[in-house]
């Protein structure tokens, strides 16, 4: 036994050493194998292209463990440390619309410009690098290849392909930002990427929800209201219906509506539910059919439920939820790219500078 402890002991030195000898590793947002590459038509979709990186065994990831490489540390000196987990609450987010802005990267659409050909779709293919100097959507995703792994881009592209603006979810005057968070999270799985908040009691201090959330809020569109009247006649302005969640004789089952339309599902607040104003202003009541002693659902269960539903009816209907253009795509492809890391913002940057320096003409 003793000279089976020894022998143990051996190999395992000697496979430190081999692996120290080798070379440093790579570090993990440096190690990529493809690109995000301009497609040349939709057909083609997204192409991937290799680089030549020398392979080494020791630097190899589980899947698993690549999802959140964005969350990790580097040691390259361009890309910034992690951000802190204490920080960006949903709490926080929700009490200061600016907080909330500075979470979408591309630039937005003029408001009078939201519908095109019937869809709405918030971002132009332009991103701002300060003195009148933008890239597009392409030139974001080649900036930005080299500093994220193959893995989670492949991730980026699933969740792209799945998601959608045609259905959003508007929850109205919450008070438990925990159910705020556990909606976002719902939102974020199902494939919803826009939803708006009305008049949260910021006044009210709650623990920190960032696990409740799981962090869904970072890849989320959350646009905030102060008013109910200026929140729908946007929203119906991007040719949206509103159907407001509503136990009455006048309310339709969610399993009897067409969720393949436009749609805004409004939730409301914990215990007086949704507001007199919103009911009055939505175009229809709708509620989930209860068989039980209780008539209510935990608001976030019922949004849940909601969004749930809306997926799979669309699915049914329209063969998936997901149904951005080849464009969208694209956009929204490289709106999660800048979102990806606190640094990817000065990558963008630096490479705008690189662009415009080799296009200067020399005199």
């Amino acid at each position: 036994m003793s000279a089976c402890k020894t022998l143990v002991r051996t190999s395992l030195s000697s496979i430190s050493s081999s692996l120290r000898a080798s070379g440093p590793p790579i570090p993990l947002l440096h190690s990529p194998s493809l690109r995000f590459s301009p497609p040349l038509s939709p057909n083609q979709g997204l192409r991937l292209a290799s680089h030549n990186v020398p392979s080494r065994p020791y630097a190899s990831i589980s899947t698993e463990a690549a999802d959140f490489t964005d969350e990790a540390q580097s040691t390259d000196s361009t890309l910034e440390p992690p951000e802190n987990p204490t920080q960006d609450t949903v709490e926080q987010l929700l009490k200061q619309k600016n907080d909330v802005g500075r979470l979408m990267k591309m630039e937005r659409s003029p408001e009078s410009a939201h519908q095109r050909g019937g869809r709405w779709f918030p971002y132009l293919d332009k991103f701002s690098c300060g003195e009148d100097a933008y890239l597009n959507s392409a030139e974001v995703l080649e900036a930005l290849d080299p500093y994220i792994l193959d893995v989670r881009k492949e991730r980026f592209r699933r969740v792209v392909k799945n998601r959608s603006y045609s259905v959003c979810l508007v929850v109205e005057g919450l008070g438990d930002f925990g159910n705020v968070s556990a909606a976002f999270r719902s939102a974020d799985a199902l494939g919803f990427q826009s939803v708006h908040v009305l008049s949260c009691d910021s006044s009210k201090r709650y623990r920190d929800n960032r696990h409740v959330s799981m962090g869904a809020e970072k890849w989320l569109d959350i646009e905030l209201w102060d008013s109910t009247p200026e929140c729908f006649e946007v929203l119906k302005s991007r040719g949206y219906r509103i159907a407001t969640t509503h136990v009455g004789m006048d309310a339709v089952s969610v399993y009897d509506m067409d969720w393949s339309c436009p749609t805004a599902i409004v939730v409301g607040n914990e215990n007086r539910g949704i507001s007199d104003e919103a009911l009055d202003l939505s175009d229809l009541h709708c509620s989930i059919p209860m068989k039980g002693m209780v008539d209510s659902f935990n608001v976030s269960v019922a949004a849940g439920i909601l969004m749930h539903h809306a997926v799979c009816d669309r699915t049914s209907r329209l063969g998936c939820h997901g149904d951005l253009t080849f464009e969208e795509s694209q956009i929204l492809l490289a709106e999660f790219s800048l979102r990806h890391s606190k640094s990817s913002m000065s990558i963008a940057h630096e490479y705008a500078k690189r662009r415009a320096a080799v296009l200067t003409p020399r005199i």
